[in-house]
């Protein structure tokens, strides 16, 4: 199994402040969209397909990959991504919390596994150290800060 967790904060000295509110936005937007957070190309459909109260299920092509997700939303706290269909299984959270100066904080975690592959195999060993490496979820989670603030200047958000 992979267990990975990446924390950045949300403001960084230099940056456009953003509110608990206006990043809540910018997660529930990538949960449903995630074409809009992701390089050019790099997901090539993604779609609501069912929703209900506590959850919606997605869609998506993402690195060639077909996947569906089922996606609980917490909200102006946590997305939780649940590998239903694709290369992966187990979850993946995004967590919007305040740290112990009261600063606001972006964390990623995931537990998952690769389907039809060794458990601590070489495949998932591979996996866990891109996961970990500087372009791993860290990465992704100030990608996704930096494609919300630019949603907020477009008036998009």
């Amino acid at each position: 199994m992979i267990y990975s967790t990446a924390t950045v904060p949300v403001n960084p000295e230099g940056e456009t402040e953003l509110t608990r509110e206006q990043v809540w936005k910018g997660l529930e937007l990538k949960a449903r969209d995630a074409r809009l957070f992701l390089p050019t190309g790099l997901c090539t459909r993604c779609n609501v397909m069912e929703e209900s109260d506590t959850h919606f299920v997605r869609g998506a092509t993402i690195a060639g990959s077909d996947l569906r997700e089922i996606i609980a939303l917490e909200p102006q706290s946590k997305v939780t991504f649940f590998q239903a269909t694709g290369p992966r299984e187990g979850a993946i959270i995004n967590e919007l919390f305040e740290d112990e100066a009261g600063d606001l904080q972006l964390r990623f975690y995931c537990y998952i596994g690769l389907r039809g592959k060794a458990p601590d195999g070489p495949e998932e060993q591979a996996k866990q150290t891109q996961f970990d490496s500087a372009n791993g979820y860290k990465s992704a989670l100030l990608s996704t800060l930096k494609r919300t603030r630019e949603l907020l200047a477009e008036g998009r958000l």
